[in-house]
């Protein structure tokens, strides 16, 4: 018998609304799980309609991005509005970072960010330059009284710009928890986003971990996939055997945009049952360099690709992860098939869906083999002691059991003070820094205050000398021996020289520079007293701003700029104006 064709559309039609609805409300289910203000914030910028140049959660270098990018047409300058009435809370003013950023805590129990400034309002902006005079210092973390510094909701609080460590023009802003300081996806909070196209899946991988922990040398497997528009397929059937993890590389992208953003939540199911869940909907910033261990962090090293793991190390901190079985990891020994699914949404809810098939294996689990070498728990203190040198791993260090490894090679030839000291290889990420102290070979007693430990790069990683040991605190692993920093910062006048009239300029610019240890301050004086001097990291250019401070007439300016070992260099003027 011949079924009635519309019938068996509609019939169709139905089952597969139904697998699409039970879809979305998978998604839905993990898309947030607290309840926001969506009406009490507007937008911080004017520009229709908004843009984002990069997304909540986002992976960056060492950290998770702590807020989202609003593009500003490459273009600084435009008004910054409060989006609700507060108070401000903090001023911030930073060499690298977020520049100049203004914190406001609002009623609601939320404080906005907001980073990157050119400039403040003029209120703001005065009380920051007396701050500035009163502290003789340009970079200043002051947090006001509730009283000092009242906002209205669309009052301007600031205009965009692109200081501190930007990229190029535009305004970062968070929401924050004011309690707990934890930093919460803005978009939760009806700040509109036009988004209606899904995640881009790229890549899936497969992991061979078979009880061991994963590291640089775990066998990793391209798994190849086909597929746009939120509909992807493996493009080969998948046999696998043992335990393992998988992994995927997904970006996200917005209307009428070609640039990419992080995705909000990657869900991978086994036969219809839920085994990871990551959501980035909240953070704790002491917890945002575990990024690392959420990527493959040896292949983001090698190639700069973002593959993130659907399994958790055990001494992973984020609480981002949910309906974890076994830690993401999986056992195909039982010579079945098994159906899979990843599903990815970005923070509006779009998603994109991966299926696959995976034949098991009937292999019996391997037990790992303990490899040789020093074995050291993540969740302990760990020493490693010579004669020559000295390493503590405090609690947190570690994200995975590590099987660690060290080599003394030769002494460097030049301005080297020690053998040369391989902790480990770079392939493991740390959580926070370990403590090393390298027994000093011959360092005489004059050289002693600038000693500090350098890597193979000849990067500073800090230092000091203290009973025949320098001793740093470096993030990461590496090589490393001990320098010694002699020489002072450069000074190069941009705009300025002996005698010249500077009447027609508003600023006096120089760049300033240093070989090893880095800058540690910089102070102006015109006419014996301090004046305002500002950095800019990223392109090592300080600048004075007249004021009514310099009348007309003439002028001596010295500039005093130190290192961090005290190595000074001091430059003198005179200018008219």
């Amino acid at each position: 018998m011949i079924k009635n064709p519309i019938q068996y559309k509609f019939k169709f039609s139905i089952s597969i609304c139904l697998l699409f609805a039970s879809t979305f409300v998978q998604a839905q289910q993990i898309y947030s799980t607290n309840k926001y203000p969506i009406t009490d914030f507007r937008q911080p910028l004017d520009i229709s309609p908004p843009a984002l140049a990069g997304s909540f959660g986002e992976i960056r270098g060492n950290h998770f991005h702590s807020g989202i990018d609003f593009r500003t047409n490459q273009r600084e300058g435009y008004p910054v509005y409060a989006v609700a009435d507060g108070y401000i809370s903090r001023l911030r003013v930073q060499n690298s970072g977020f520049g100049q950023a203004l914190y406001i805590n609002h009623p609601n129990g939320f404080t906005t960010v907001y980073g990157h400034l050119q400039r403040f309002a003029p209120k703001i902006a005065s009380i920051v330059k007396n701050l500035e005079y009163e502290k003789k210092s340009f970079e200043i973390d002051e947090f006001p009284d509730a009283t000092l510094i009242p906002v209205h909701k669309g009052e301007i609080i600031a205009w965009s710009g692109n200081r501190g460590s930007s990229g190029g023009p535009h305004l970062h802003f968070e929401i924050r928890d004011t309690k707990t300081e934890e930093t919460i996806n803005p978009q939760f909070f009806g700040i509109i986003i036009p988004d209606n196209i899904p995640p881009v899946i790229h890549g899936l991988y497969v992991y061979r971990l078979n009880g061991k922990t994963f590291n640089e040398n775990t066998p990793k497997q391209v798994i190849g996939i086909s597929g746009a528009n939120g509909n992807y397929k493996t493009t080969a059937p998948i046999s696998l055997t043992g335990e393992v993890g998988f992994g995927i590389m997904v970006t996200d992208r917005h209307n009428g945009l070609s640039g990419t953003n992080g995705v909000y939540s990657i869900q991978l199911e086994v036969d219809g049952k839920k085994i990871y869940t990551s959501a980035l909907e909240r953070f704790a910033f002491e917890d945002s360099k575990a990024i690392n261990s959420h990527i493959d962090y040896p292949t983001y090293l090698n190639t700069k690709r973002s593959i993130q793991k659907s399994f958790v190390d055990p001494g992973n901190p984020l609480k981002i992860y949910s309906g974890l079985v076994n830690s993401g990891r999986i056992n195909f020994n039982d010579g079945a098939s098994h159906q899979l699914r990843y599903i990815i949404t970005d923070s509006k809810g779009n998603l994109s869906v991966l299926p696959f098939t995976v034949n098991a294996g009937s292999a019996p689990f391997a037990a790992p083999v303990i490899p040789a070498g020093i074995i050291y728990p993540y969740n302990k203190v760990n020493e490693f002691n010579t004669d020559d040198i000295k390493v503590v791993f405090p609690l947190r260090t570690l994200y995975s059991d590590l099987n660690f490894t060290y080599k003394k090679l030769p002494k460097p030839t030049g301005n080297a003070w020690s053998a040369v000291h391989q902790i480990h290889n770079k392939y493991t990420p740390l959580h926070i820094g370990f403590d090393i102290s390298i027994k000093a070979d011959n360092l005489p007693e004059n050289l002693r205050s600038k000693a500090l430990i350098v890597n193979s790069n000849g990067t500073s990683q800090g230092g000091f000398f203290e009973n025949g040991y320098v001793k740093a605190t470096p993030k990461n692993f590496g090589s490393f021996y001990i320098a010694t920093d002699t020489l002072a910062p450069r000074i190069v006048p941009v705009n300025i020289a002996e005698g010249k009239n500077m009447a027609g300029l508003s600023k006096i610019f120089f760049r300033i520079s240093d070989n090893l240890s880095g800058i540690k301050s910089f102070n102006g004086y015109i006419d014996g007293k301090w004046a305002l001097m500002e950095f800019d990291t990223k392109t090592a250019t300080l600048w004075h701003s007249f004021d009514e401070r310099t009348a007309s007439g003439k002028h001596t300016l010295e500039l005093v700029v130190a290192d961090m070992k005290e190595n000074t260099r001091k430059y003198t003027v005179t200018f008219f104006r």
